[in-house]
């Protein structure tokens, strides 16, 4: 696969993101450095020639320090604020973007299908929203910027030795571009496999401490604690020869420009002394020269860091490049008839390369305002259909027709942060008052209401500070003021104790007026909630009762008990 094949999705993001900053930082890097090697190069043309013009009564008289002084000026004050304003530029042009690809990778994320994906590969997924992000940094502050500044850095270089002589012009360029450009190659090259192998055991070193620390108490009771230290400490001794390996090469990168540099400028003497001796140039020129050969292999070796880490961007750009494309927009949602909540038709869904379909060919009507519990063992795909009703699952072939819906998931995902905004996230617009509302409802009001902080009480990584049946009782709160027509309920009161089951449930009960309630479950309590049970049997529909046949009560009875 060729660079421009990696490079052409970020490349196209970058461009489509900020391309009038990322030109515009480009072009001031160029007038930086331009500005910092006239004024090198003027200054010594300048002391030089005052030196030689003091040295007689006549030519003191004649020389014009006026003019060289204000250009010496003028390149300070230009090189500071080109200089400032390329930082700013190109930094928030580089921010800018790679906020753009978070977004591009999170929009991706929430497409039907992901979900299941990223819950496989946690690690890797927020390896890739961090470490692979922020290593194409370097493909714009360290690769592309100076890469086109060392390139007009070497014509202009090239020109100012050629005014001198031409064939001093043409040696002074190829020298610049030959070593300039081949030295960060050759790195490139030689770094392209360690600077792989560290972001593989860095990934490795992330994803192994993760599994130590969240799973410590359970790894310590299993006997397996040590063991998973051991590979922490491995993926770490793998990580330190990786990061010793990129280091002996950028300093040996860094002693061949310095090997170049030195060539340079000892050729320019030897050429610059000839030239004055000869009478083509004077004194003073020489000088200038002198000192332009010393700064000009300088933006070059801005290079160094890009070249070094090169392999290290390309693994990211490889990885990322197929999530950057843009995704098509969801399909808007297809409300059945009039009469109807949900119109499913010939339905299957097949994960990825599964071998079987986890449902094949369903069909099933509701009724607006009916309940319908979903039973089945673990495994005969009641959390598909539910992920599928709620557009969180594409179909692998029939016709799905749903109004508006909120899941409760078996998980209440809840964050580091305040009960507001944890609450918000079902309804960004909603009043402290409605917060407060929903929260009655839910039964957790007097909890509220004896924190000293009240809503903005902080919870803890994964809602640390609220017990099993608070968390669930917050869910629930969410999922009111969420206010779907539809609710989807996979085992709403799973994990939690007898007592406190029963209190969600019956709140749940006490909401459901005028709303289509799908229950997914194996209990009892739940299922009696319903007024139609679905049998799913592999993925197939193997039974339906009605509430008031003998059927429904033989299949509620063999569901397990509260």
């Amino acid at each position: 696969m060729t660079l421009w094949r990696v490079f052409r999705p970020v490349m196209g993001l970058f461009l489509a993101e900020k391309r009038s900053m990322l030109l515009a930082g480009a072009v001031l890097a160029v007038v930086t450095v331009f500005a910092g090697i006239a004024l090198l190069g003027l200054s010594g043309w300048f002391i030089t020639a005052t030196a030689i013009a003091g040295a007689s009564a006549v030519r003191a008289l004649v020389f014009d320090v006026f003019a060289p002084a204000a250009a010496i000026r003028f390149l300070s004050l230009a090189r500071t604020a080109a200089r400032y304003g390329e930082r700013l530029t190109t930094h928030e042009a580089t921010l800018g973007v790679l906020a753009g690809l978070r977004e591009r990778l999170f929009r991706n994320a929430a497409q039907p299908n992901a979900s299941n994906r990223l819950s496989q590969q946690p690690s890797r997924t927020l390896f890739r929203l961090t470490a692979d992000i922020d290593a194409l940094d370097s493909l714009y502050l360290r690769i592309l910027v100076p890469a086109a500044v060392a390139l007009c850095t070497a014509l202009a270089v090239g020109v100012v030795f050629g005014v001198m002589h031409p064939l001093l012009g043409l040696g002074v360029a190829v020298w610049l571009l030959a070593t300039g450009f081949g030295i960060p190659l050759l790195a490139a090259r030689w770094s392209g496999l360690p600077a792989r192998r560290r972001a593989y055991n860095l990934e490795a070193l992330r994803s192994r401490t993760i599994d130590v620390v969240a799973g410590q108490t359970e790894l310590a009771m299993a006997g397996q604690l040590q063991v998973f230290r051991t590979s922490v400490l491995g993926a770490d001794a793998r990580l330190a020869v990786s990061d010793d390996a990129l280091n002996r090469i950028e300093t040996k990168v860094g002693a061949a420009f310095g090997i170049a540099s030195a060539v340079l400028l000892g050729s320019v003497f030897y050429a610059v002394a000839y030239l004055a001796k000869a009478g083509t140039i004077s004194g003073p020129v020489a000088v200038m020269g002198m000192l332009v050969a010393l700064a000009a292999l300088e933006p070059f070796a801005a290079l160094r860091r890009g070249a070094v880490e090169l392999g290290r961007t390309i693994l990211a750009a490889r990885r990322l490049g197929p999530d950057l494309v843009a995704t098509a927009s969801p399909l808007p949602l297809r409300v059945p008839a009039e009469n109807l909540a949900v119109e499913i038709r010939d339905v299957s869904v097949t994960y990825g390369a599964a071998p079987l379909p986890s449902l094949l060919n369903i069909s099933l009507t509701l009724q607006r305002g009916e309940r319908v519990a979903i039973i089945g063992a673990s495994g005969s795909g009641k959390t598909t259909l539910l992920g599928l009703l709620a557009g969180e699952i594409k179909t692998s072939q029939g016709e799905v027709k749903c109004m508006p819906s909120t899941l409760l998931t078996q998980k209440t995902e809840l964050f580091q942060d305040s009960l507001r905004n944890n609450l918000l996230l079902a309804d960004p617009e909603a009043t402290d008052n409605r917060l407060l509302d929903v929260l009655a409802l839910a039964g957790l009001s007097d909890l509220v209401a004896g924190l000293p902080q009240g809503l903005d009480t902080k919870l803890g990584e994964s809602g640390i500070g609220l017990s099993g049946g608070q968390a669930r009782r917050f869910a629930l709160a969410r999922l009111l003021l969420r206010n779907a027509p539809i609710w989807l309920l996979d085992e709403p009161s799973e994990g939690i104790d007898g007592e406190t089951a029963r209190d969600v449930l019956q709140r749940l009960a006490g909401q459901m007026t005028q709303r289509t309630v799908i229950i997914a479950t194996h209990i009892r309590r739940e299922a009696a909630l319903a007024d139609r049970l679905l049998v799913l049997e592999d993925g197939r529909v193997k039974a339906v009762c009605c509430k008031g046949q003998p059927e429904y009560q033989t299949v509620l009875n063999g569901l397990r008990p509260d």
